[in-house]
């Protein structure tokens, strides 16, 4: 927007001397009359003009520049995310991985191989995740949310991931020995080709629970799980999972 505009040439002095009756106000005219002057003279000045234009012209350049260089950005803010990730590991603790991790994940960047293993993760919203391989070893991902992540040939062995979402996940060919899914919810999950050896699954949800070719559950406790599909719990027990005769610690 140019503002840059030409003025109205001043009255003569006399005239507006004259009109101006009271002395205090001729005093103040005194003043601003140099001044009316230096203004039209300024806006008669096409330099100025120039200047202005320079001025818009340089902000339509700046946002050119910002938008054409927005997916530098974006790959310098997945680069940080991943140097928090990276650096923490086999690091107790968070160190910032919660919100490195859910910040890649809401840019649709997929996680293949990431290595959290023994973080601290607890709450963590990870929805649709791809964690294919992934290394969650020993994690504390309590009360989190992995709605239909993909953790295939991921490891997630001795992982503790009580109360959390995992309904809709992927497990196929995954490590979830020792793993402690207390009160988790796996509505829908696959474990086809899954390893659950000494896994705890009491009072879980297993509703739509996708198990016929679950490769090893010896030692996994099943007591008091929800919504088991048919014929599951007598082929678990059949295979070495512990489904009744005990009381689960899980609430």
């Amino acid at each position: 927007m140019i503002l840059h505009a030409p003025r109205k040439r001043p009255e003569p002095w006399r005239e507006q001397r004259a009109a101006t009756h009271h002395m205090g106000m001729v005093c103040l005219l005194a003043i601003e009359y140099p001044f009316e002057w230096l203004a039209y003279l300024l806006s008669r000045w096409s330099f100025l003009e120039v200047l202005e234009y320079l001025g818009s012209f340089s902000i339509l350049i700046a946002v050119i520049f910002y938008f054409s260089e927005s997916g530098d950005r974006l790959k310098q803010k997945h680069y940080q995310a991943w140097q928090v990730i990276n650096t923490a590991q086999g690091k107790g603790g968070s160190g910032g991985r919660i919100e490195a991790l859910q910040e890649l994940d809401a840019d649709g960047v997929p996680l293949v191989g990431v290595d959290v293993s023994g973080a601290f993760l607890q709450g963590v919203r990870l929805p649709k995740a791809g964690l294919t391989r992934a290394n969650l070893n020993a994690v504390d991902a309590r009360n989190s949310d992995f709605q239909k992540a993909d953790f295939m040939e991921a490891n997630l062995h001795s992982g503790n991931f009580r109360e959390s979402n995992l309904s809709g996940a992927n497990f196929q060919e995954a490590d979830l020995g020792e793993a402690d899914f207390c009160s988790a919810n796996f509505t829908g999950a696959d474990l086809s080709g899954t390893t659950l050896d000494g896994a705890d699954l009491g009072n879980t949800d297993l509703s739509n629970l996708k198990w016929e070719n679950i490769k090893s559950l010896k030692g996994a406790s099943l007591q008091q799980v929800r919504n088991a599909p048919p014929g599951f719990l007598d082929w678990a027990s059949a295979h070495g999972a512990v489904t009744s005769g005990g009381h689960s610690d899980c609430q």
